[in-house]
């Protein structure tokens, strides 16, 4: 939950982390241990102990993700059915190993004394990032693309793997908070350098319909110009709408939902400057609604220094921040019973959105 408090208390270490916090005690250098670099499945590679390559050794290969074969039995005789622990055997490994990773980038930089290796896995941080990202996509599209692929045990596995999946967004999210609060990494929005959000998979809900998940490490402004007032997003969504699924050249069509949140001053009429342990956080999900300028218009765009927008609120959840899962499922609801398979969002124009969304 972003509204948790993303870091409490001292990191627990095992004996391994134990040790090397004596040899930095002891004025060696931190982490000279390497084996923890090995990917499981991989005991006999060789280390490598060099220290300016840990940018490198901490973004090496990763294991394979699983395969998305569906478990539906074919003709004949079924076959035994494994147990769930055994499916997600191969499915948590590699969860496993990747937040393995991420403790190894918190470890670096709380114990390291090296600034110059601190700010080398700062910038190694986006292609960490990128490297979970198609564990991201196996994991969403298997759990909630259509037509499910896991047949009758659909939403024992579909839960499964989604919690896998908001569990690593949680520990990704927490880890550049922590590098932010460092100085090492910039969350601000208009920085096209910074990590202000991160892609957290892509599923379809038709043949023509996929949507891509992102999720803001901290609270940003709806809108750099801060318009609407009050308005911060958490999450974002892209769905992207093609005309000829399956098609060669097809015009495709990208609408944008977020989770937002709105602060209640504005409804008391206060100042956000004035203390008041009352504040409360309107949560709802809505979808983006440019006011220029034309698509057609590239001039005007080349002058813009900001596309202009409103938010058209479709759903209000309430004063408790809904989970990442959760927020996802409830963005499926809206777009299943409003546009359906054959009818995009696009499509439909401001008013009705409007008469739906009230």
């Amino acid at each position: 939950m972003a509204t948790e408090q993303w870091f409490v208390g001292p990191l627990t270490r095992d004996p391994g982390e134990t040790r090397r916090m004596d040899d930095l005690q002891s004025g060696a250098q931190p982490c000279g241990d390497h084996s923890w670099l090995t990917p499981p499945g991989q005991p006999g590679d060789p280390p490598k102990a060099e220290p300016e390559d840990v940018q490198e050794q901490l973004l090496e290969a990763s294991p394979s993700t699983p395969s998305r074969e569906p478990l539906a039995p074919g003709p004949g005789p079924a076959p035994p059915r494994l147990p769930l622990d055994t499916m997600f055997s191969p499915i948590t490994e590699q969860l496993h190993y990747l937040l393995k990773k991420a403790d190894d980038f918190q470890s670096y930089l709380i114990y390291s004394r090296d600034q110059v290796q601190k700010e080398q896995l700062a910038k190694a941080m986006p292609t960490f990032l990128k490297m979970c990202e198609p564990y991201f996509l196996y994991l969403e599209a298997a759990a909630r693309s259509v037509p499910p692929i896991y047949g009758a045990l659909q939403e024992l596995v579909r839960n499964g793997l989604l919690e896998i999946s908001q569990q690593l967004t949680l520990r990704l999210e927490q880890l550049v908070l922590m590098y932010a609060s460092f100085g090492f990494v910039d969350l601000e929005e208009t920085d096209p350098l910074s990590i202000s959000c991160f892609f957290c998979g892509r599923f379809s809900i038709s043949p023509s319909h996929e949507v891509s998940i992102f999720r803001y490490c901290a609270p940003a402004a709806y809108t750099a110009s801060r318009f609407p007032r009050y308005l911060y997003k958490k999450m974002r969504w892209n769905l992207e709408t093609t005309s000829e699924p399956g098609g060669w050249g097809q015009d495709s069509h990208v609408d944008y939902y977020f989770l937002c949140y709105r602060d209640t001053w504005e409804d008391t009429g206060k100042s956000p400057a004035n203390p008041c342990p009352q504040i409360q956080k309107l949560w709802s999900i809505g979808r983006w609604v440019p006011l220029g300028p034309a698509e057609d218009d590239l001039y005007s765009w080349i002058l813009c220094p900001q596309p202009p927008g409103d938010y058209q609120q479709l759903l209000t959840i309430g004063f408790e921040e809904p989970s990442h899962m959760l927020a996802t499922d409830l963005l499926v609801q809206i777009l299943t019973g409003q546009a359906g398979p054959a009818r995009p969002p696009s499509a439909v124009g401001p008013a009705a959105w409007a008469a739906q969304g009230s």
